[in-house]
């Protein structure tokens, strides 16, 4: 774009930010670079104008109230420390030293100290300091002085906020009429123009939150909010977070009997109960098949593996953070695995291969364990023991890309029978952190684009974010309320036939290193469960619920036709049962509603005269006088064609 063409935007951005009403611009990117929108780029520079009904707009709206909702809590909370503000998905957080956590009346006055502050539109004013300036500037908060003096581990939220070399950059709240500082924060920004574009927030929650992560460090207390453009999105936003609070798979999961957590077991470590064990059973029995229908062949691994295989396999190098700690077995170092490729490699390299095996496709719903921080857990969402749908191909290098297709493509009929995705594919490069040679990388990461573009896929490029072993394809799903969840991952890698001495003899004769293609569908059961309870509000479709429909006999003298119905439905397969509590009609109705059973099958004597049951669907629809060979026919063909609706 050409500077002239938005050169009053960018000779007087506070002009822009007084007109609150008006979408407008927030920021500039100048050959590539973010800025703040008072910034006058140099003639011939490629600029663009970042407005805020974008995503990276509503991300620089979204930092920009951090930093106004820390500058309240000081207002009214003096003596606290604040440390970062990060935006965030949807929202942003800011955690603060106080003397006590936050209570939902502090909120609220913080909120109203916002709405003030907003209301004085200060200007964001970027500027450049020494080190030794900042470290004065920022003398009595303990949490800036950390972030100024060390720059923060790789992936650390704080990353935005640290200096680069001795060079720090703040940004100041002043208040527009007297031009006092109110307000001083380390920022890279950029930032909205001032306090008057924020119309539309609202904070959420409080919680508790380690520095940086780190159990050792003081516990900080976090103020979640959320930002957007206008009332009308913000309103939009607030409804999704109800329907998502209603679908939470932790609330649904204890209602329905499907799973549960025990703290005699421990956080992170799912119990699953008898329906939620028949959900997950019929995926992977789904699962089982479709894999054997396409090459796959099941094998099974132990739980446990020496530390020498993680060493070999690179995982104590760059993984053992996330690994459960040791155990000292007849003087050999022994670990819970929190991953299957490795053994995989050793049933590939127990015999000679020859390339007419190839490609060999191996398969394992293996259970793993690994250490997430307890303030990262999330019901079956994220855990400390998980069981992926795990699959390693062994191929050639001239496989890899049909192979790549070949998975995309069984993704595709996988997740079809929920009637999910996939609906946005990334594909993650090299990581900092990485082993194997640059040659090895580049062949890996070429092959993935050809596969992406032959499977028809489009995608979008997450550079540095991939596995250490090799690059990635990460899928995500999008669920029936709008939101994206990351389940599938394919990884290329040329490493672990590398660090194993894994070979086969081509047709020349000669020894060859193959290609591993990793790769998990469901991601994990407990992931997929978890998205799938949330994306149906624990009404799963005929085929996959744990009860698929439920007789319920008028009065006692009709039991015996209510098990008579029920016995000739379970011939046929269907998971069904009879209910013969003492409950009246209306609470059995009820119960069952609420349980989400598809079909509850009403009889009494007119049904038991005629052979009929009166039907009434979860939906609400009513058929009576359904003949019941009619009635198993139907629930048959339902469940055998996986129907959705």
């Amino acid at each position: 774009m050409n500077p002239a063409i938005v050169g009053d935007g960018i000779k007087d951005g506070f002009a822009l930010a007084k007109e609150a009403s008006a979408p407008g611009p927030l920021a500039l990117i100048v050959e590539g670079k973010q800025r703040d929108l008072s910034f006058v780029p140099p003639e011939e520079a490629t600029v663009q104008v970042v407005t805020q009904n974008t995503e990276l707009g509503r991300e620089i709206l979204r930092h920009s109230t951090a930093h106004v909702l820390a500058q309240a809590v000081l207002r009214l909370y003096p003596e606290a420390k604040y440390s970062i503000g990060p935006p965030i998905e949807d929202g942003f957080y800011y955690d603060f030293d106080v003397d006590a956590p936050f209570t939902p009346d502090d909120l609220e006055r913080i909120e109203a100290e916002m709405r003030n502050i907003v209301s004085e539109n200060q200007r964001f004013e970027r500027e450049e300091v020494e080190r030794e300036q900042a470290l004065e500037l920022f003398g009595d908060q303990p949490y800036k002085i950390e972030i100024i003096e060390g720059v923060p581990d790789a992936g650390d939220p704080t990353q935005s906020e640290a200096a680069e070399g001795t060079v720090i950059s703040i940004y100041k709240n002043a208040v527009a009429s007297d031009g006092v500082v109110a307000f001083v924060d380390l920022c890279r920004g950029p930032h909205v123009p001032g306090t008057g574009r924020i119309k539309a927030f609202k904070l959420l929650r409080s919680s508790g939150a380690y520095w940086r992560g780190d159990e050792k460090r003081p516990m900080l207390q976090r103020i979640y909010g959320t930002a957007w453009e206008s009332k009308d999105a913000l309103n939009a936003y607030l409804h999704r977070l109800e329907e998502a609070e209603k679908r939470d798979h932790r609330k649904l999961g204890r209602e329905l009997e499907l799973f549960s957590w025990a703290d005699e077991v421990g956080p992170g470590l799912a119990l699953w109960h008898p329906k939620g064990a028949l959900v997950r059973q019929t995926l992977e029995d789904l699962a089982r098949g479709m894999h054997l229908e396409r090459g796959y062949q099941p094998v099974f691994t132990p739980h446990l593996g020496k530390g020498t295989l993680w060493e070999t396999s690179g995982h104590l190098d760059f993984y053992r953070e996330n690994m459960f700690p040791s155990m000292d077995l007849e003087g050999a170092e022994y670990f819970a695995k929190p991953m299957n490729c490795p053994f995989h490699t050793l049933i590939f390299r127990s015999k000679t291969r020859s390339y007419r095996e190839l490609p060999l496709r191996l398969s394992e719903l293996g259970t793993v364990y690994r250490y997430e921080r307890s303030g990262t857990l999330h019901g079956l969402l994220r855990a400390r023991g998980l069981t992926q749908d795990d699959s390693h191909i062994f191929c050639r290098p001239d496989q890899v890309v049909d192979e790549l297709v070949g998975v995309v493509d069984f993704l595709r009929a996988l997740y079809s029978t929920v009637g999910l995705g996939p609906d946005m594919v990334r594909f993650s490069t090299k990581p900092e952190k990485a082993v194997g040679s640059q040659e090895m990388w580049d062949l890996a990461e070429s092959a993935i684009p050809q596969a992406l573009e032959k499977a028809g896929l489009d995608y979008q490029v997450d550079e540095g974010d991939g596995a250490f072993y090799g690059p990635k394809i990460d899928i995500d799903v999008r669920d029936a309320i709008g939101r994206y969840w990351q389940l599938c991952t394919i990884q290329v890698d040329f490493q672990l036939p590398e660090r194993f001495g894994l070979e086969y003899t081509d047709e020349n004769g000669h020894r060859v290193r193959p290609v591993m293609i990793h790769r998990a569908l469901f991601g994990s059961m407990e992931r997929f469960m978890g998205v799938l309870v949330e994306h149906f509000a624990g009404a799963f479709p005929t085929w996959l619920a744990p009860v698929q429909a439920v007789v319920i006999p008028i009065a006692d003298r009709h039991n015996a036709y209510a098990y008579d119905v029920a016995s000739r439905l379970s011939a046929r397969g269907v998971r069904v049962e009879a209910d013969e509590s003492d409950n009246t009609m209306g609470a059995k109705i009820r119960h069952h509603q609420m349980q989400k059973v598809p079909y509850m099958l009403v009889v009494g004597d007119d049904e038991a005269h005629s052979g009929t049951v009166s039907v009434r669907r979860r939906s609400g629809r009513e058929d009576r006088g359904v003949k019941v060979e009619d009635l198993v026919e139907h629930l048959v063909s339902e469940i055998s064609q996986r129907t959705l609706g």
